[in-house]
């Protein structure tokens, strides 16, 4: 007997967020009869000049802990001029939006253009592709007190302004804020070492004057994963200053986002001896609307 083994792409995530986005110009076969051409066509008449159609998602938003839904009526509603504004709705954690996600998600988008424009015996219809990402920054507390940071590793604790500590994390998410003014968050190993070296330099001025600039991170690899921060929680200059330097961080010194790409839903497969020109169409239009969210 033969079988089919179906694999839960979701299990080595905490909180997985979950893109369904069918791919390609046409949804129905070669084989099609008139009835179930004009059946699909008029289910998404974009499908054509978009190339995808977005089919459901499901984002894990780190704010208040909960999921938001979306259904194939959702991606219906998508205009080529809503579209981008659609999709950047999956990589929004409440907090901020995951570039890191987005610009692994294309990474992982082109590797499968690149096997669909060097092969000429496969052509797909109303397959998808199925993006998955961790949703949850995992944090651990940190506290961020105006410029004065330093990391808790490596750094003896009778050193520290005021006995403030840093513990690393992949992530920055701003947790909320005390009393005192202090803002609990969790923060990058390499964030700390980047602020410990301007410590001497910054601690003299007030955090409104704080300029930050990024130069040479390649050198140490510091600028790693994911970057949340809330705007709306924040004192002063300082963490906003942050927000912009790391939004516009290139994509090549970061660590990849913990990130899944699939193919699925093969019933539509057909044998050809040309290029899939339609998946192949749907695939490039998706990594250009990608990258417009990563570069805006």
């Amino acid at each position: 007997d033969t079988y089919l083994k179906l694999e839960d792409v979701t299990r080595k995530f905490n909180k997985p967020c979950i893109m369904d986005v069918k791919i390609g110009q046409k949804s129905y076969d070669p084989y099609a009869s008139v009835e179930k051409i004009q059946q699909q066509v008029s289910k998404y008449p974009l499908m054509e000049e978009i190339g995808f159609l977005v089919l459901g998602m499901r984002v894990y938003h780190v704010s208040s802990d909960s999921y938001e839904m979306q259904n194939q009526h959702y991606g219906r509603s998508l205009t080529k001029d809503t579209v981008k504004d659609g999709i950047s709705k999956f990589f929004h954690s409440g907090y901020c939006l995951r570039k890191d996600v987005v610009a692994a998600s294309i990474q992982k988008i082109e590797k499968i253009l690149e096997w669909f424009e060097g092969q000429t015996q496969l052509n797909f219809y109303a397959s998808s592709l199925l993006i998955v990402y961790e949703g949850s920054c995992q944090a651990t507390t940190v506290r961020l007190s105006d410029v004065t940071l330093a990391e808790k590793r490596g750094v003896p604790k009778g050193l520290l302004s005021g006995g403030d500590l840093l513990e690393y994390n992949n992530n920055i998410h701003v947790i909320n804020s005390t009393e005192n003014g202090k803002i609990e968050a969790s923060v990058n190993k390499g964030l700390s070492k980047f602020y410990a070296l301007h410590k001497k330099a910054c601690s003299k001025r007030h955090h409104s004057q704080l300029s930050l600039k990024v130069e040479n991170l390649e050198q140490d690899n510091v600028w790693k994963s994911s970057t949340c921060i809330a705007q709306e929680h924040l004192n002063g200059n300082v963490l906003p200053q942050l927000e912009k330097v790391f939004y516009h961080m290139p994509a090549e010194t970061k660590e990849s986002a913990n990130v899944d790409v699939r193919m699925i839903d093969f019933a539509h497969v057909f044998p050809s001896n040309t290029k899939d020109e339609g998946y192949i169409y749907g695939l490039k239009n998706l990594i250009t609307v990608l990258q417009n969210i990563l570069d805006n």
